[in-house]
C-alpha cells in the first residue's frame, strides 16, 4: 500500500506544485518538502518557483507573500487557520492610526505581519537581513518598525538607530524562562546559548549568538563546540541535527510545564502530512489577496530580497 508520504510525491509531479516547509514545521512534512528553511530562503524560493502550484507548510503570512509574489500561481496553505500570534498583534486599522500620526517616518515591518500591513510599509524585513536594511536608512530619517518589539529592541541595540516600535511578540519566543535556562546551562558546563532575535532581552543576553534560524544553524555546523542550548521554536531541532549528527543539541526551557519542556508553536503544528496531502487533491485552501493590496504589498517585498 503507497504511504502519504509517497501518495504527495507522486501528486505533487503530477500537478506541477513545489512544496516549501519552514524549519518550525512537523519532521514529517520536512521530508516531503522541496525547500526548508526560514522565512527569508522561504521567500527567496517562492520568488523563483517554477510551479504551477505553491503549497506553502507555514503559517498565513508566509503563504500570503508567496501568492504576493507568485499572482498567477495557485497558492495553497495546508490549514487556513494556521495564523501568526506575531501577526495577528499588529490589527491594520490601528497600525494605519500609526503611521497618520507620523507621517515623516520610514516604515519598515517585519515579514511576520498581514499582507494588509505590508502594503503600508516602505521595505520588509527578516530577521536575517533587519540589521542591514535598518542600517541603510539614512540617518536623519525617523523610523516606526513593526510588530515585533523584541526584533526592534535587538536591532536598536545593534544599530544605535532611535524607533519607534509596535508593541508586538510571538508567544513562542516570549515562553523561554529565563531561570529555567540558567539552571539548564549551569548543569551542562560549556553549552552555547544559540536565540532568535525574537526572544525577549534577557533571554538574548545570555547568548552566544543571536540570529535567524539559518544563521542559528549556520552558528552550530561552524563552531567547534558539541553542546548548544537553542533558544527558538523546537521544530528547528530536526534539520539541525542533520546538520550536525555528532553535536548535542537541547531545546531552551519554556514557562509552561509541557511534554518537551521547550516551546512550540501550536499555529505552526496545525499544519499535518494528511491536511498537505488533503490540499494538493482538493486544491484549497487558496490563499488569494486583493490586487491593490498585492501590487502594494510587493513593492517593500521586492525591496527585502533585493537587501538580502
Amino acid at each position: 500500500m503507497e504511504s502519504l508520504k509517497e501518495k504527495i510525491i507522486a501528486l505533487k509531479k503530477e500537478k506541477n506544485a513545489v512544496i516549501l516547509a519552514h524549519y518550525y514545521q512537523e519532521e514529517a512534512i520536512q521530508e516531503v518538502a522541496d525547500y526548508v528553511g526560514d522565512s527569508l530562503g522561504l521567500s527567496q524560493e517562492a520568488a523563483k518557483a517554477d510551479a504551477d502550484i505553491i503549497v506553502f507548510a507555514g503559517v498565513h503570512f508566509m503563504a500570503e507573500t508567496a501568492k504576493i509574489l507568485n499572482p498567477n500561481k495557485i497558492v495553497l496553505l495546508p490549514d487556513i487557520k494556521a495564523g501568526c500570534s506575531l501577526a495577528e498583534s499588529c490589527p491594520p486599522d490601528l497600525f494605519k492610526k500609526l503611521l497618520d500620526e507620523h507621517p515623516d517616518h520610514v516604515v519598515i515591518t517585519y515579514v511576520n505581519c498581514s499582507a494588509e500591513i505590508k502594503a503600508m510599509s516602505d521595505i520588509v524585513c527578516t530577521s536575517s537581513n533587519a540589521v542591514k536594511i535598518v542600517n541603510s536608512v539614512p540617518p536623519d530619517r525617523k523610523i516606526i518598525f513593526a510588530p515585533d518589539k523584541n526584533l526592534g529592541k535587538y536591532i536598536i541595540q545593534q544599530t544605535g538607530r532611535d524607533m519607534i516600535l509596535w508593541d508586538g511578540a510571538c508567544i513562542v519566543h516570549e515562553a523561554f524562562s529565563y531561570d529555567k535556562l540558567i539552571k539548564l546551562y549551569n548543569e551542562n558546563p560549556g553549552a552555547k546559548i544559540i536565540a532568535h532575535p525574537e526572544s525577549e532581552t534577557h533571554i538574548l543576553e545570555t547568548a552566544v549568538y543571536v540570529g535567524s534560524t539559518a544563521g542559528m544553524i549556520d552558528f552550530v555546523k561552524t563552531n567547534p563546540a558539541e553542546l548548544f542550548i537553542v533558544a527558538t521554536e523546537a521544530g528547528i531541532l530536526y534539520k539541525m541535527q542533520q546538520e550536525v549528527p555528532n553535536k548535542i543539541l537541547i531545546p531552551a526551557p519554556s514557562k509552561e510545564d509541557n511534554t518537551c519542556a521547550c516551546s512550540e508553536c501550536a499555529f505552526m503544528k496545525m499544519n499535518t502530512l494528511q491536511k498537505l496531502y488533503d490540499c494538493l487533491v482538493n486544491g484549497y485552501p487558496e490563499i488569494n489577496i486583493p490586487e491593490e493590496i498585492r501590487i502594494k504589498a510587493l513593492i517593500p517585498i521586492n525591496r527585502m530580497l533585493q537587501n538580502s
